[in-house]
C-alpha cells in the first residue's frame, strides 16, 4: 500500500491550522493522553472513566474528563449508558476510532524496536512481523465485539495463541 501525503498551503479556518493530512490528524488525536485513552480502550478493554484512571500513566481526572469530551466530540468514541449498570457511564470507538488501530499497532512496533526495556508479547510480535494487516483486521473485528488486545475472553492474544498452537 502505498500513501502519499500531500501538505496543502494553510487557509485560515477556525478550526484548523492547516490542511496537511499530518496536521489534521495530530490536531485531532496529537496529544499523548488521547492516544493513550485510546490504546486503553483498544488494548485493555477500559470502557469507564474510573478504568481509564487506573492506567499506570496517572491521568488526572480533569484531564481525563477533558479527553473524553473531546473524543466524543471528534467522533472517536461514542459515550453510552452502561447495559450492567445504567447509572454508569461507558466509552466505545467509532469507526472512525477504529481507523486509529493501525497508529497504534505502529507506534506499540515502533517502542519495541525503539524503546528502551520495552515488554512486548511475543505472540504479538511475530503476528505484527509476518501479517501486519491481518493483525489490523484481527484487533478491529475484536474491539467492535467488546474485546480488547490483552484483557477478557477472547482477546486478540488468546486468538493468537490459539492459531499458534493450531499451526504447530
Amino acid at each position: 500500500m502505498q500513501v502519499i501525503l500531500v501538505c496543502f498551503p494553510s487557509v485560515k479556518r477556525s478550526e484548523r491550522n492547516s490542511h496537511c493530512p499530518v496536521n489534521v490528524a495530530l490536531e485531532t488525536v496529537g496529544d499523548p493522553w488521547s492516544l493513550l485513552v485510546i490504546r486503553d480502550v483498544v488494548f485493555h478493554g477500559k470502557r469507564t472513566f474510573g478504568e481509564f484512571l487506573t492506567s499506570e500513566e496517572r491521568i488526572t481526572t480533569s484531564v481525563l474528563t477533558d479527553r473524553l469530551t473531546t473524543l466524543v466530540q471528534k467522533a472517536i468514541l461514542t459515550k453510552h449508558r452502561s447495559s450492567a449498570d445504567r447509572r454508569r457511564e461507558c466509552y466505545s470507538l467509532t469507526e472512525k476510532g477504529l481507523a486509529l488501530v493501525p497508529v497504534l499497532v505502529e507506534l506499540a512496533n515502533w517502542g519495541v524496536s525503539y524503546g528502551p526495556k520495552v515488554i512486548a508479547n511475543p505472540v504479538w510480535v511475530r503476528k505484527a512481523e509476518t501479517d501486519r494487516l491481518g493483525l489490523y483486521h484481527l484487533i478491529c473485528e475484536t474491539v467492535r465485539a467488546g474485546g480488547a488486545v490483552f484483557h477478557g475472553q477472547n482477546s486478540v492474544i488468546e486468538k493468537l495463541q490459539s492459531e499458534t498452537s493450531r499451526l504447530s
